[in-house]
């Protein structure tokens, strides 16, 4: 893994890579691991994180081109071998803790949560609110909220999702989830999606979507009623869709940004942050439309702080700058 990465191409318009992508790689992975830790339990199957990581570092190119790229612009020139099975290592261990996380076993980790007052009052006053993350660290270690002193445990969290990309994996996961612990999904691009998610929010429940991938072909951007801009991203431009933005502004929520990082060990940091406040009502177009692309900038300089302090919390293995076809 040494030498400079390519120039971006994140202009060029065509479908997005990751959603042409089989669910092969992680798949392999997610079933030797669901094995080994309801099996084995979570120390025996951490050690197998090892060998899982060696694997996938030595015998998948494509992501491991990727995973070069995205390190170098996150770490620096000096990113090596080392720096990728960090990355992997750690990819590994939230698989596999995502089995522990469904199944309740939070006795098993050490997690801090930081900013949760303001999206549980939102919660609370039954006005729900959208809450906007990335490919990350760990979606189910948020649900670790409902577990901290304090915290209100009848918070309802929905993930906003294609759930045709990712069906066999969901499959795997709600097979081994406690059923109170099983995701609700509101299925984006149904003729009742909007209707749904409305209905949800109405009643204070909070919704979840990872913001930091776009499908980019004419059918499914017209379903997500976004568009893709080109804004610098670690140093090179990258495609993000302000979608979730004009979501959150037609239906008058406030948006947080949120993120599960995983810390190394039995360590998360679970952290909320105000990104945007569409509650009340923008009549002015062009007020709208300028509030909507401070919120997009806004998300992306949260999401790119992140991965430099968390370097290795980056699972988007794919062609993110879509460098591939320069």
């Amino acid at each position: 893994m040494s030498g400079p990465p390519p120039e971006a191409g994140g202009t060029k318009s065509r479908q997005a890579e990751w959603s042409r992508t089989p669910e092969r790689s992680n798949m392999l992975a997610l079933r030797v691991i669901c094995w080994i830790a309801i099996q084995c339990g979570r120390p025996l199957a951490r050690g197998v994180l090892h060998l899982i990581s060696v694997y996938f570092l030595l015998f998948s190119p494509t992501p491991r081109r990727h995973i070069k790229r995205y390190l170098f612009r996150a770490i620096g020139p000096n990113a090596g071998w080392s720096d990728g099975y960090k990355l992997l290592h750690a990819f590994a261990s939230t698989v596999l803790d995502r089995i522990y996380f469904l199944r309740g076993r939070m006795d098993l980790f050490d997690v801090k949560v930081q900013g949760n007052v303001p999206v549980e009052a939102e919660a609370q006053a039954g006005r729900g609110a959208f809450l906007l993350g990335a490919h990350v660290g760990s979606f189910e270690a948020l649900g670790a909220c409902k577990h901290q002193s304090g915290c209100p445990e009848d918070l309802r969290l929905a993930m906003l999702m294609y759930p045709d990309n990712a069906q066999q994996i969901n499959a795997v996961l709600n097979a081994i989830a406690l059923p109170e612990l099983r995701p609700h999904v509101i299925a984006l691009g149904r003729p009742h999606s909007m209707l749904a998610l409305r209905d949800w929010l109405d009643t204070g429940g909070l919704a979840g979507l990872l913001a930091d991938r776009t499908l980019s072909g004419p059918e499914e951007a017209g379903q997500q009623r976004g568009s893709s801009i080109a804004l610098p991203f670690l140093g090179a431009p990258a495609l993000f869709n302000d979608g979730p933005f004009r979501l959150a502004a037609l239906l008058r929520r406030k948006v947080f940004f949120m993120a599960g990082l995983y810390a190394g060990g039995a360590r998360y940091d679970v952290l909320f942050e105000p990104l945007a406040d569409f509650s009340e009502r923008i009549t002015n177009p062009e007020e709208r439309e300028r509030r909507i692309r401070a919120a997009l900038e806004s998300y992306v300089t949260r999401l790119e702080a992140l991965c430099r302090a968390y370097p290795y919390n980056w699972f988007n293995f794919h062609d993110f700058w879509l460098e591939d076809s320069v």
